[in-house]
């Protein structure tokens, strides 16, 4: 296991201050100068900039030899653009308006920067559940980034032209809950998927498919959030919620707390277990490596 020094373990937060007085720069001379070709940039360095501040915290952290800078980058800017691409092509063709639209939109998310991980990670001779949580969320933050790009593009473009002011303000606030959503569920997905698989194979097991229907419905209630507040709001005060939008501002927030405590705590259940050994489990063995060995036993 490799063990950063000192310094390299304070890395993460040297990125994160310079990225944030890049950002608070950049958006206070665009306010002053007017000049919107600097909006790109305010877009690009907002929704990164916390993402990758946490996949560089978590490669710091417990990490084995194998798990380099290359392969954490890969699955960073990869893994989140094969997510984001494979989550719009199934959710335009295979979604519809329905009260069950969020529950969709968990699972094929999931399932997608799953199969991302799955295939960037599959020549991995070491999988360990502490290389899955990062790899996982590695994968789960490049997601978040690009998605958090495209949302802060759209909010930024207003029938009065381009909205300096929405657009700081959705950055801020996709921020601030970025570290508790797809990056912790992918996180999550990563090590239950390597805490069980060999050096040729994943292993395909009952405990991955709860991990992900468990996750799939962690990001179902997220996206629900402010719909199951605004039915709550209105139950409780008889109104609707526009009518009591304190009211309905604090149960949304304590919506996402609960559903944040609740991965959080699946998340540190992981870190624990992975420090003791597994015994051998069941399940269907996905292969990962093309090489047949002689005699079909890998080299020692």
């Amino acid at each position: 296991m490799v063990t950063p020094g000192p310094t390299t373990r304070r890395s993460w937060l040297r990125m994160f201050f310079v990225g944030l007085a890049l950002w608070v720069a950049t958006v206070v001379i665009t306010y002053l100068t007017g000049n919107a070709n600097l909006i790109p940039t305010i877009v690009l360095l907002g929704s990164f900039l916390v993402p990758a501040t946490f996949v560089a915290w978590a490669f710091e952290h417990s990490h084995s030899g194998e798990v380099t800078g290359e392969i954490v980058f890969r699955t960073f800017a990869v893994g989140g653009v094969l997510g984001v691409l494979g989550a719009s092509l199934l959710e335009t063709y295979l979604l519809h308006p329905s009260p069950w639209l969020f529950v969709g939109v968990g699972l094929i998310e999931e399932a997608v920067k799953l199969a991302a991980l799955a295939l960037l990670t599959r020549h991995l001779a070491h999988k360990s559940c502490r290389d899955g949580l990062v790899l996982g969320a590695s994968v789960g933050f490049g997601f978040a980034a690009f998605e958090s790009a495209g949302y802060a593009l759209m909010a930024t473009l207003t029938e009065d032209g381009l909205s300096l002011l929405d657009l700081v303000t959705t950055e801020l606030l996709r921020g601030l809950l970025a570290p508790f959503g797809h990056g912790l569920w992918t996180a999550i997905l990563g090590g239950v998927l390597f805490s069980r698989s060999g050096r040729e194979h994943f292993m395909l097991t009952g405990r991955l498919l709860w991990a992900y229907l468990g996750v799939s419905l962690l990001h179902a209630l997220w996206d629900s959030t402010n719909s199951i507040a605004a039915l709550i709001t209105a139950v409780v005060t008889g109104g609707s919620w526009q009518e009591h939008a304190q009211l309905f501002t604090v149960v949304t927030w304590l919506g996402f707390a609960a559903i944040s405590v609740v991965g959080v705590a699946w998340l540190v259940s992981l870190v624990r277990a992975s420090r003791r050994e597994f015994a051998p489990v069941r399940g269907y063995p996905l292969r990962t490596d093309a090489r047949w060995w002689p005699a079909g036993r890998p080299p020692q």
